[in-house]
């Protein structure tokens, strides 16, 4: 197994991703033939609901996390929350799932997209580093 130290989280839905603090966080990929990880954090006491009712639906949710460095790519992951626990004034969240295999070419598909879309300068490069890291949908995607 390999460790790793998770320093933030990301939901996705729709095409959005909203993030929440991490106070500490790891995640272990335990190298095995269905090549799971599991992933738990620390994050602020309101945020309880939120996992409490993923944890109750048991639904297969997309996250983006980053792990290690602040400057790394988001990982891809799918996960189920499998426990949601008070510890004083954090909420200690328990996901396992798989790593998404990352689409390669995403950002000369993104930097390609946005220059169809006649961004430059400045613009093009401030909106390249946000998609960069939100990862929004791509339009060759939906076709």
């Amino acid at each position: 197994m390999k460790t790793f130290k998770m320093l933030s989280l990301g939901i996705e839905k729709e095409d959005q991703v909203t993030d929440y603090p991490v106070h500490d966080g790891i995640i272990i990929n335990q190298e095995n033939k269905e090549r799971s990880w599991i992933l738990e954090m620390l994050v602020d006491l309101p945020h309880q609901e939120t996992f409490d009712r993923l944890k109750e639906s048991n639904e297969l949710i997309a996250v983006q996390v980053v792990i290690s460095y602040p400057k790394n790519e988001p990982a891809p992951f799918e996960v189920i929350v499998k426990d949601v626990k008070v510890m004083g004034d954090h909420v200690s969240v328990l996901m396992k799932g798989t790593l998404k295999r990352a689409r390669r070419k995403y950002a000369e598909t993104l930097l390609s997209e946005l220059l169809e879309d006649g961004l430059e300068g400045q613009e093009l490069l401030e909106r390249f580093e946000t998609d960069m890291r939100t990862r929004p949908g791509l339009r060759k995607d939906e076709a």
